[in-house]
């Protein structure tokens, strides 16, 4: 099992990545910088070992990958896309896997662990994601566009979650022929959602 966070980046810098990407399903990697971040977080909070987690629109795995290296005792990889459930059976063998709509997984875990696509190219898509995973579990860690906070406060309040966020920089590297740039930068929000015990 791994020890430091450092230890998780280097070995989830050596998945495989994605090659081909839909830009319909607003599929950009993950670095392997921001999710040992996130994961090492969720760690010490106790919501990984031990735990039945789901990756979900887990791409190449990344998410998932890091659960189970760090004691997760079952993870679910969850993506519409059938290459991305391919690559993440690649990355993560031990996993169960999902080739489905996010509205169709029904299985409640302990934790959510998603980067859902931010909306852009497909209006409410991060709101879906979000109220799919408040109905299967009690703890989300979900990593959305900054200017996303107010409707995040808004909809964990409405369904009766807290918020936890802290906002960051992220390097995104070139993904489609669109962008111009080799490496964009791009503020986040990474929140993790606990549900309310009243």
């Amino acid at each position: 099992m791994i020890n430091t966070k450092k230890n998780l980046e280097i070995k989830l810098s050596k998945l495989k990545g994605m090659s081909k990407k839909d830009i319909r399903l607003e599929q950009y990697e993950s670095s392997s910088v921001l999710v040992s971040e996130l994961l090492w977080y969720a760690y010490i909070l106790g919501d990984i070992k031990g735990k039945k987690i789901l990756d979900a629109g887990c791409g190449n795995g990344i998410f998932g990958a890091g659960c189970l290296l760090l004691g997760a005792k079952r993870v679910y990889f969850l993506d519409i896309d059938s290459k991305m459930i391919a690559l993440a059976k690649e990355n993560s063998p031990k996993g169960e896997f999902f080739c489905c709509d996010i509205d169709d997984f029904n299985i409640n875990v302990d934790t959510v662990i998603m980067n859902p696509p931010f909306g852009v190219h497909k209006k409410n898509e991060d709101k879906r994601f979000l109220l799919k995973a408040f109905i299967v579990s009690n703890v989300i860690y979900s990593i959305h566009h900054y200017k996303s906070l107010k409707f995040l406060q808004k909809i964990s309040s409405d369904n009766n979650f807290n918020l936890l966020s802290y906002e960051r920089d992220v390097n995104l590297k070139r993904s489609y022929s669109f962008h111009t740039k080799d490496i964009k930068k791009t503020r986040v929000v990474i929140c993790r959602f606990n549900r309310s015990i009243s």
